[in-house]
């Protein structure tokens, strides 16, 4: 029942700047944790960053200091604000949702980096 709509993908040049978004639809029970996955051609998915119901966020190294991840409780949406771009972070980025010990994932919005 749960669906994530995501948002701000695109094409940006190396040392460029994107902003991704993901709407969760309305749900009775809380989000525990919000976030984004991606998956570069080759590699396997990998977590980038993760914002949990109380605050505390996780993120991968590669990302520390260049991407910040955030959320708004009301509106169920996490934001994941990407700067420094590396044409490294090209991939398809997935926004993740846990509620209920339940994993959602939303459709993949490509991330394509130049240099």
């Amino acid at each position: 029942q749960v669906q994530l709509v995501e948002s701000g993908g695109g094409l940006a040049q190396a040392g460029g700047s994107l902003r991704l978004s993901c709407a969760a639809s309305e749900t009775k029970f809380s989000i525990n944790a919000m976030g984004w996955y991606r998956q570069a051609p080759g590699k396997q998915r990998e977590l980038v960053a993760r914002i949990f119901s109380g605050g505390i966020t996780n993120c991968a190294e590669s990302v520390k200091g260049r991407f910040t991840i955030s959320e708004n409780g009301a509106k169920n949406t996490v934001n994941l604000q990407m700067d420094s771009l590396k044409p490294e972070d090209t991939g398809v980025y997935y926004c993740y949702v846990r509620i209920d010990r339940r994993d959602y994932w939303g459709q993949g919005t490509q991330v394509t980096v130049s240099s």
